[in-house]
């Protein structure tokens, strides 16, 4: 496998996309055997379940119904980040960012509130958007009832998790709050109306699997451009600072930069990193892969600095 330059990947991400990225496309399943398939890659992967000083399993009162949450508390009254886990917005749990979530907020030193948004295609476009926003706002007006800092937030998540963050920031700032110190956006989707593949083959995710998602998520009567769906098409001027991360082997990746880009060119503080030779959710393998530990340092410290501190101001 060739990086975007036509040099190596390295050897370790190969072995790991060999040994997990086998079996038939996702776009080929029905949603219960997506479901059941994503189950068992995850189980390939090996995690690290770090002990964190608090977890505990929570119930959101949101306006859509009681949403299941976990908590990721390193230490009382900590800052807190509303964490949105990838999946396709049809795919993935609580379970699924669990490792993720525990690493990151013993390297951050913040609290993580991880949501268990509801999934598509049973709840569609802007059922996850609209969960993912209201948890923000529980959690700005309510966080003290569970021990974290509600004044400092911030809202990320990983793949459809990051397309749901940057709807909660293009919200936020639309309706009036709340006051969000970051959004953290790693390898996201950010424009439904890419449909065509990249010339060179992508590991881990293809763009038919891509465009399943898509059509699962949205449905035949929702517009591909809306801004809360496709931040590429926003208005993104006054949105929260931004920690961008993509990955060069990655199917989104050109999404992913074009937010970065479109951030910094609204005058929107960026911080944008493109780790070589990485691949769509790497960030998953730290427990395996070293670049993926070390990226995750980086990632929590800057987390950790936007939230303890005043808002980033990065260079543009």
């Amino acid at each position: 496998m060739d990086g975007a330059d036509g040099r190596p990947a390295s050897a370790s991400i190969d072995a790991l996309v060999q040994r997990i990225g086998g079996g038939p496309g996702l776009h080929t399943l029905t949603v219960a055997e997506a479901r059941a398939a994503s189950l068992a890659r995850r189980q390939l992967i090996a995690t690290d379940r770090e002990a964190v000083a608090l977890v505990r399993d929570l119930t959101l009162p949101l306006p859509g119904g009681d949403t299941r949450a976990r908590l990721y508390a390193p230490r009382e009254g900590a800052p807190v980040l509303l964490y949105l886990h990838g999946g396709g917005w049809v795919i993935g749990d609580l379970d699924s960012a669990d490792a993720l979530c525990r690493s990151l907020a013993n390297r951050s030193g913040c609290a993580i509130v991880s949501l268990d948004y509801p999934l598509a295609p049973e709840h569609r476009y802007p059922a996850a958007s609209e969960a993912a926003y209201a948890a923000a706002l529980w959690l700005a007006a309510h966080g003290r009832t569970i021990g974290v800092d509600q004044d400092r937030l911030a809202v990320g998540g990983s793949s459809a998790g990051g397309n749901l963050a940057a709807a909660v920031a293009l919200m936020a700032r639309d309706r009036g709050g709340p006051p969000l110190r970051l959004q953290l956006v790693l390898f996201p989707p950010m424009d439904a109306t890419i449909r065509t593949a990249p010339p060179r083959p992508m590991p881990l995710l293809t763009r038919d699997e891509m465009n399943w998602f898509w059509d699962h998520y949205l449905g035949p009567a929702q517009d591909p451009t809306a801004a809360y769906a496709s931040p590429l098409h926003a208005d993104v001027s006054g949105v929260a600072p931004a920690l961008v991360v993509t990955a060069e082997l990655d199917v989104l990746r050109e999404e992913g930069d074009a937010y970065a880009a479109k951030l910094r060119d609204a005058g929107v503080a960026v911080w944008h990193r493109c780790p070589p030779a990485m691949v769509h959710g790497f960030l998953g393998l730290a427990a395996e892969l070293p670049e993926a530990d070390d990226a995750l340092y980086e990632i929590a410290r800057e987390l950790r600095s936007a939230l303890d501190g005043d808002p980033p101001v990065y260079p543009r």
